[in-house]
């Protein structure tokens, strides 16, 4: 890969959409009591609620189809306009949301069209993390892609700090009331600004040297990446299983496990998830550099066993009354998980062919996080239910851990392929 200068300037226009969309999709799951009662009315609060899960399982689904549209636009027209029209769609869909009128105003219409925006939303999260990730690694010297790389997941993880600290602040100045009237609205349309903000810096940013390689490439990069390259797609699924896994555990299950079953409060779980994402996110851009120190693999492979060996204990000190013992626990996966983060958008783009680049990138990583990582509570709750055994969930990410490390070992040759065959056509 020929490289440009990627300004720190350059580097936050890329990566400031990923802030923007996973701040976008906590918000809403945050908020989703509150939504669920205004545009799910029902005499049960559980099934208002449920619905609003159910639309934000809708948007994660449609990062399947996000898959096919910005694989097409980032490998076919550019990785820039496939930034700037990521960005824009989850922008216009968080003011929409924002100003979208409710169930007491215009009836089912107001469900209806929530659906459709967070369709919309759920299309561009595909998009955004990969393409972003795709354009800053190949403007990137070679010894500086670990480092440079994990300001994407950065940015990520503290779109999910945000996104629960904004909400939480709201909640503490604001009545129920309030909240329930007009509150919940002010997340959504401080999103829409941070959005204005994006595109305006996106707007400068170079496109990546690699697209003179494939401007002229075949019409439907997505099907060539699944019929001639689908084994590299599995590779990259494989790769993110533990990624997906740990982090869908210890920050979605878990924190449903200790309000339910250890009787934590609300407020309190969320401190002490909201706390370990922001010193993941402070730490994605060490573990960065120590890949671009000591290798790729290595850092990769350290964490994969890291999980194997620490996945009981620390899920044990999860189980603990005290809260400082849940905190450490819980942070001790978390730094674990946010290795593998930081490490991700390195090596996925490393392994990919500059032709299909974005196209296999977003297939190996959306369906990983829509199959793996969307199932994980599900699977979780299903295990403990039916063994009794509360450790039920540490033995799953070890086997995802486990399962991983075959394409950790392959790894330094997949990269070498990728850079030296071109794809086929």
């Amino acid at each position: 890969m020929q490289t440009v200068k990627l300004s720190p300037r350059s580097v936050v226009a890329a990566t400031s959409g990923n802030t923007l969309e996973w701040y976008d999709f906590t918000v809403y799951g945050f908020l989703a009591p509150i939504i669920g009662r205004v545009f799910f009315p029902s005499d049960d609060p559980f099934a208002a609620t449920i619905s609003a899960f159910a639309v934000l399982a809708i948007g994660y689904a449609a990062r399947a189809i996000g898959s096919f549209v910005f694989g097409h636009i980032g490998d076919r027209l550019g990785r820039k306009p496939a930034l700037i029209l990521s960005v824009l769609l989850m922008g216009g869909g968080s003011l929409a949301i924002a100003c979208l009128p409710t169930y007491e105003q215009i009836g089912i219409s107001a469900a209806v069209l929530l659906v459709a925006i967070r369709i919309m939303q759920g299309i561009s999260v595909a998009g955004e993390y990969t393409a972003s990730g795709v354009l800053i690694i190949e403007q990137t010297p070679l010894e500086r892609r670990g480092f440079i790389g994990s300001f994407v997941p950065f940015a990520m993880l503290m779109g999910c700090v945000l996104g629960s600290a904004v909400p939480a602040a709201l909640s503490s100045i604001l009545s129920d009331d309030q909240m329930a009237v007009w509150g919940w609205r002010v997340p959504f349309l401080l999103g829409a600004v941070v959005a204005l903000f994006s595109v305006i810096l996106r707007r400068n940013l170079s496109e990546s040297t690699a697209m003179s390689e494939v401007s002229k490439s075949d019409s439907s990069p997505v099907i060539v990446a699944l019929s001639q390259h689908w084994h590299l797609v599995m590779q990259m699924v494989i790769l993110l299983i533990p990624t997906a896994v740990i982090y869908f555990m210890i920050f979605v299950y878990a924190a449903s496990y200790l309000t339910a079953q250890m009787h934590i409060t609300s407020a309190k779980a969320l401190d002490i998830t909201t706390l370990n994402l922001l010193v993941m996110a402070l730490a994605a851009p060490l573990f960065g550099w120590l890949a671009d120190r000591f290798g790729l693999r290595p850092v990769f492979l350290a964490a994969a066993i890291a999980s194997v060996v620490f996945a009981v204990p620390l899920w044990g000190l999860m189980h603990q009354n005290a809260l400082v013992l849940i905190y450490l626990g819980q942070l001790g996966l978390a730094l674990i998980n946010g290795v593998a983060w930081a490490l991700s958008v390195t090596a996925l783009t490393s392994m990919a062919p500059s032709g299909l680049r974005v196209s296999t990138v977003a297939l190996g990583y959306n369906i990983c996080m829509a199959i793996f990582g969307g199932t994980t509570a599900l699977i979780a709750t299903y295990l403990v239910n039916r063994t009794g055994d509360d450790f039920a969930p540490a033995y799953y990410m070890i086997a995802a851990a486990l399962l991983s490390i075959p394409v950790i070992w392959r790894l330094p040759k997949l990269i070498v392929a990728a850079q030296t065959k071109l794809p086929e056509r």
